[in-house]
């Protein structure tokens, strides 16, 4: 029976399945990107006429806007990475579906979606701290309810090892596949 990445007459549908979600999560990764740049500013300008305007005088005094700001950063910087993500494991599914994974190509992608995770967990620790700046206020203020709970995720640096393996996979793969073409 032949496969039908391969032969072009159907449709994998655990590939087509792959590829709509990370079109999906990149869209929107790419919403929430546009709310935090939209949102940082703001933060930035709470306390002014603007922030009024907005409601943000109802906060505490002394509310910790710069940390709001920075969370908000931080997320920023985390949409980013995700979006790369995506990107590279929809390149990686186009390949599959291509019948052609084992490429230099994808080993590469894979250690830079291990290091994109990597960085995920990282830049968490910094908004972990940001955060609790927050919460302190949010028991003075009405309607505001904050938690925070964060920290280094044990799935999220299992995923790191499981991509950092599977790039090594991959280019062991790659190096085969050439040279089982450089004998034939």
């Amino acid at each position: 029976m032949a496969d039908t990445a391969h032969s072009g007459r159907g449709t994998d549908p655990l590939l087509l399945a792959g590829k709509v979600i990370c079109v999906i999560a990149q869209i929107g990764l790419a919403v929430g990107a546009a709310a935090l740049l939209a949102g940082i500013p703001v933060a930035l300008l709470a306390g002014s006429p603007l922030a009024t305007s907005l409601g943000l005088d109802d906060l505490p005094a002394g509310f910790p806007f710069w940390a709001l700001a920075g969370v908000m950063a931080i997320g920023l910087a985390i949409v980013a990475m995700l979006f790369l993500f995506f990107r590279d494991l929809r390149r990686i599914i186009a390949t599959v579906g291509e019948g052609d994974p084992f490429q230099p190509a994808n080993a590469t992608r894979l250690a830079q979606m291990g290091w994109l995770i990597l960085g995920v967990q990282l830049v968490t620790l910094p908004a972990v701290w940001l955060g609790l700046q927050l919460v302190s206020y949010a028991d003075e203020a009405e309607n505001l309810h904050l938690s925070v709970d964060g920290g280094l995720d044990v799935d999220g640096i299992l995923l790191v090892v499981v991509l950092f393996i599977l790039a090594r996979v991959f280019r062991h793969g790659a190096a085969l596949r050439a040279d089982l073409e450089g004998t034939v």
